[in-house]
């Protein structure tokens, strides 16, 4: 079998799997349809986790102790010499 053959038949058989997999993602629940991003419910879901977190997030920064804390560290923020 010649070099030239042999590297044509391996393109050939190339394209053709390209092609197969070509095919099945344009069919409707194609093997290799991929998801482009988030349903509605997980994107619902996602949005609720976010505002719990930052509720968290707000009432632990607007806490008595942390709220000391960050004025200690402003100040000394302010305060230092350069």
């Amino acid at each position: 079998m010649s070099r030239t053959y042999r590297t044509c038949r391996m393109a050939r058989a190339r394209l053709r799997v390209l092609v197969g997999r070509a095919r099945a993602a344009c069919r409707p629940g194609g093997a290799l349809r991929r998801d482009g991003g988030m349903v509605t419910s997980e994107y619902a879901m996602g949005i609720i986790a976010a505002v719990a977190f930052a509720v968290v997030l707000y009432k632990v920064v607007t806490s008595g102790a942390v709220g000391a804390e960050l004025e200690r560290v402003v100040r000394q923020a302010l305060d230092a010499r350069m």
